[in-house]
């Protein structure tokens, strides 16, 4: 029977299956420092001395800015661990986890599990590259699998090639404003298609990165002879193998683009699915502009850039900042003369990390209208609640910073010809490769590490109150916010929970606190974006008990059942009857999770509402243990 590649490389990891999900062995495994911290020391609960996988990864990326001591003892305390218990780690500086694991670590064919939404990256090369939250890369490097949904398979047909001055970024940006950033839920995209073979390896990669915004599971090109080139020039060509659907796999769903109809696109703020052509918004003013993150930040990326700033000036109402998302890319990008066009544009180099992408710094004025290369425009993710964030390729923003206006690349003249070298320059001496024995390593542990919150098996009956009522589209920066301020207070669930909601309503964290036993209301598609599972640990720490949604984004829902809260479902009348500040009764849960009803009660009205609760039989287990931590544990034990 023919397969599609997802089907092949499934087969090869599958280690169990039930009607809803399938159980997979994982190869890879990669974390960064924001969500890492709190992974490694779940992964140091759980017991053992050396992970199980054939490979795990820890970077720092993310807290790189260091205005205490809090992100620098957290690097400290990584370094430490990846030595001992088995890890490389790649130190602060090396570059952007998705990217330097693209251009070190990749394989095609391979099962990678990443603590970052983001991850799917590496479906580029031809990976099955998934995102998810600490405690589950915790579980698959202590050698448990990853227990997946099972998706729709989404043929993605790319047809012809694209025009000067159009990009990959276009491409994602096109599905988005055709599907949306829900309609991806529960669906795996898999690109085929003769436009292929005009996409490099990390134009793939920007369309795997940004399908994340779509809510998929991930996203997955064939390794094929464009793979191999990019193998080849790291090195690694003995990594490369073939991998191509067969012809005549049956999808669940087949999507064609054309990509010679594309133009340049533009995501207006505060969504990434709130696409139009550049032309609509041409010769509005521009405040800022930024290249950069783990989407638009390679090699190609920043020798386009370079071609395009060649012998300009940017505009004197512009601030241009550029952020390399390697080492390597900074410094062939060196080599080559093209940091030379970029500096002598007028534009701001920043270091090789995520940055400003999480708010961590470049935050623009107020009111600021900012371009940037990334894949989010969240409201307030910038650092600055007013400020209006778009998102758009390099091609675009280069040539918003020359005019000083939303600006048409394609009125530029001539495309500048990129072509990536046969060989890039290779330096992996900030990789640390991990000790060969760690019984005798030390782990450095500052004051602000502080020891894991773990939940409680799930009582049969409880009485909570609903702390907050919300609408769609919740973002886990919504719940728990990123940027400067408080991503150094990520070991620190105590300091952190302070900060839950704090970006919706300020008297969240004490209202909670107060009430000690709590709930969520919301809409659809709560907790969509990140992977950070401290939008789920926080809430957890102040007793939050369920979060009673119309539907939730995969990677938080599974959040949540790490972390012994119940994702439970209602219907519009139930969302509608529900108010911020009503006493619910939930009873039968226990019975609930295995079979779905259970009894939602207004205290005050005695009204029985609709809800339910949708668990496969290994999340009521988790559940019922008291979240991933316990479950683990018991698991390797009896191992």
């Amino acid at each position: 029977m023919a397969e599609t590649l997802f089907q092949k490389i499934i087969n090869v990891h599958k280690v169990g299956e039930t009607r809803d999900e399938i159980a997979l062995k994982v190869d890879q495994t990669l974390t960064q420092d924001a969500t890492g911290t709190m992974a490694y020391l779940e992964f140091e609960a759980i017991g053992l001395d050396r992970v199980r996988t054939e490979l795990s990864v820890s970077y720092v990326d993310h807290n790189t800015l260091q205005t205490g001591f809090e992100n620098a003892d957290d690097h400290r305390f990584l370094q430490d661990m990846a030595f001992k218990y088995g890890v490389y780690f790649s130190r602060p500086g090396n570059g952007i986890c998705h990217q330097v694991h693209l251009e070190r670590f990749g394989i095609p064919g391979k099962v990678l599990l990443g603590s970052d939404s983001h991850t799917p990256t590496a479906g580029g090369m031809g990976m099955l590259a998934i995102g998810v939250g600490g405690l589950d890369v915790a579980s698959a490097m202590a050698g448990m699998p990853f227990y997946m949904p099972r998706p729709k398979v989404v043929n993605v047909i790319l047809k012809g090639r694209l025009s000067p001055w159009v990009s990959a970024k276009d491409i994602i940006l096109e599905l988005l404003r055709r599907l949306t950033v829900k309609g991806g839920v529960g669906k795996v995209f898999e690109y085929t298609g003769d436009g292929l073979e005009h996409l490099s390896v990390p134009e793939r990669a920007t369309i795997c990165n940004m399908g994340a915004e779509l809510g998929l599971t991930t996203s997955i090109f064939p390794s094929d002879d464009v793979t191999r080139d990019f193998l080849k020039a790291q090195g690694r060509d003995d990594k490369w193998r073939e991998l191509a659907p067969d012809p005549g796999a049956a999808y669940d769903h087949t999507i064609e683009v054309d990509l010679e109809e594309l133009e340049p696109l533009v995501a207006c703020p505060h969504s990434p699915d709130n696409v139009v052509p550049i032309r609509e918004l041409e010769g509005r003013p521009v405040d800022q502009v930024i290249i950069g993150s783990c989407t638009n930040s390679s090699l190609k990326d920043l020798l386009t850039v370079a071609s395009v700033l060649k012998n300009k000036k940017i505009h004197p109402d512009v601030s241009l900042a550029i952020a390399p998302g390697s080492r390597q890319v900074l410094l062939m990008l060196a080599l080559s003369g093209g940091l030379a066009d970029i500096i002598s544009s007028g534009a701001r180099l920043l270091e090789t990390a995520c940055g400003p992408c999480i708010g961590m710094g470049q935050a623009p004025k107020t009111g600021g209208v900012s371009v940037r290369t990334f894949n989010r425009n969240f409201k307030g993710r910038s650092g600055t609640p007013s400020a209006e964030v778009y998102l758009a390729s390099p091609e675009v923003a280069a040539a918003c910073a020359i005019q000083g206006v939303f600006a048409d690349p394609r009125d530029m003249g001539e495309y500048p010809s990129v072509q990536l070298p046969g060989k890039f320059t290779i330096d992996d001496s900030m990789i640390i490769p991990p000790a060969t024995s760690g019984d005798s390593v030390e782990v450095t542990r500052g004051p602000n590490i502080k020891p894991i919150p773990t939940g409680k098996p799930v009582e049969d009956a409880i009485e909570v109150e609903a702390l907050i009522k919300l609408g769609d589209n919740i973002t886990t920066d919504d719940i728990m916010p990123a940027g400067a301020k408080i991503l150094s207070l990520r070991s620190n669930i105590p300091e952190i929970s302070k900060y839950v909601f704090g970006g919706l309503d300020h008297a969240f964290h004490e209202r909670a606190t107060v009430a000690r036993s709590g709930c969520v209301v919301a809409g659809n598609n709560y907790g969509q974006g990140s992977s950070r599972e401290h939008a789920a640990l926080a809430p957890m720490y102040l007793g939050i008990k369920a979060v009673l949604a119309l539907s939730f984004a995969r990677i938080h829902r599974s959040n949540l059942i790490n972390f012994g809260i119940i994702p439970v479902l209602i219907d519009r009348e139930t969302y509608d009857h529900l108010n911020q500040g009503m006493r619910l009764r939930m009873e039968n849960i226990i019975s609930g999770m295995r079979h779905g009803l259970f009894r939602l009660v207004d205290i005050d009205t005695g009204k029985e509402l609709k809800a339910w609760i949708q668990l496969s039989e290994r999340e009521a287990n988790i559940l019922a243990s008291g979240g991933l931590l316990n479950f683990v544990r018991s698991k390797v034990k009896v191992q």
